[in-house]
């Protein structure tokens, strides 16, 4: 992988039979550095299977921010955040937007994620372009930043916007990937992560390389939603490359666009560091209820299990293999949640998946409860 500074415009007037197999004229796992605009003008239309975008918020914050204590807050002022007007915004989300529209397959989908300095704007461009959406997906905080001035409500969360290329259009959702992930409770609309923080955020001189960079496991239950292993998905707004972090981690091919260098360099350094699931962790459920406070698929999307990982109870009469959905699978061949899976290999009729399974730590075996209280305490606000 590296950074080019341009794609080769697409051909016109191929054959049918060419027109038919564009990868050859992608950019796969390669950031463009440069204008998102003209990137995306250069690929061939019907090509990316998925689009995340994390565009520009245009904050409008008119000046630096203090917490009480007269510290500063380490917020967005960059350039790239600022725009003449509100008509110069509207502007450039309709040319990003209409291209998006153009190199999108037809049974493909697109996610925009923002705040409400923007989203609703980007919205009634969504819906003026001629996309269909599907669902708005609000990311809950686990940890937000507080209202330092004491005026407002604490700003919590951010919404996404999920649509199809039209209100006919067939698209990918992993319906029973994303149940399971759950453990098998139909997944909702709102979605509970902490912000980017400890290892995972990005770092250099003791500053944040950027300030917007999304946690993995909210990329990771996006991509799992609604994307195939071998999928082009592309990120016109690539920043320090979480979408390709994750798109590699999910056997996903990935194209980035970025005009910022210093975020190029740090993307490259991420994704040549981040490492591919085998085939048998990025197998998902396709069949399939007690509900706990956390799904033990949450856990798996914040890495405090990866897939790939093994099981055992704690006798060591069973193993299971995590997957990408938070699914186990065992050596004779069954599948399912923590529970079910736990069930069947006993023959009972349930099973505590919680207490049952466990995890080797330190020469000793643990029951995968006790990660789930790790995570509820380090995502307590």
């Amino acid at each position: 992988m590296g950074v080019i500074d341009k794609v080769a415009p697409a051909r016109t007037g191929r054959s049918k039979a060419a027109a038919g197999d564009v990868r050859a004229e992608l950019p796969l796992d390669q950031i463009v550095m440069g204008d998102c605009i003209a990137a995306m003008k250069a690929l061939p239309a019907k090509s990316v299977d998925m689009i995340f975008a994390d565009p520009p918020y245009n904050l409008q914050l008119g000046g630096e921010l203090f917490r009480p204590d007269g510290s500063h807050v380490d917020a967005v002022t960059d350039d790239w955040d600022k725009f003449d007007s509100l008509k110069h915004y509207d502007a450039f989300t309709r040319a990003w937007l209409a291209e998006a529209h153009r190199i999108l397959k037809d049974d493909g989908t697109i996610w925009v994620i923002g705040s409400y300095h923007n989203i609703f704007r980007v919205g009634v461009a969504v819906q003026d372009l001629g996309y269909w959406i599907l669902n708005d997906i609000v990311w809950r905080k686990a940890n937000p930043m507080p209202n330092f001035r004491g005026t407002r409500f604490t700003n919590a969360h951010e919404t996404l916007i999920w649509a199809s290329k039209g209100e006919k259009a067939k698209y990918t959702f992993n319906y029973r990937s994303m149940k399971t992930l759950n453990d098998e409770i139909q997944m909702r609309s709102d979605w509970e992560f902490p912000i980017c923080g400890g290892q995972e955020r990005l770092k250099k001189g003791g500053h944040k390389v950027h300030p917007t960079q999304k946690p993995e496991a909210l990329l990771y239950r996006v991509l799992l939603a609604c994307t195939k292993p071998g999928d082009v998905v592309l990120d016109p707004f690539f920043g320090t490359g979480t979408t390709g972090a994750v798109a590699k981690r999910l056997g996903r091919h990935w194209i980035g666009i970025e005009r910022e260098p210093g975020y190029c360099a740090a993307a490259i350094e991420r994704i040549e560091a981040a490492l591919p699931l085998d085939e048998s962790a990025l197998a998902t459920m396709q069949s399939p209820r007690s509900q706990p406070k956390v799904a033990f698929g949450v856990l798996v999307e914040n890495m405090y299990l990866v897939p790939g990982a093994v099981l055992t109870d704690a006798k060591r009469r069973w193993t299971a293999t995590v997957r990408a959905d938070g699914s186990l699978s065992s050596p004779c061949g069954a599948s399912g949640s923590i529970h079910k899976l736990g069930a069947t290999l006993q023959g009972a009729p349930a099973c505590n998946g919680w207490s049952f399974w466990h995890y080797e730590a330190e020469g000793a075996l643990k029951p995968i409860d006790a990660l789930r209280q790790t995570y509820l305490l380090a995502t307590q606000p």
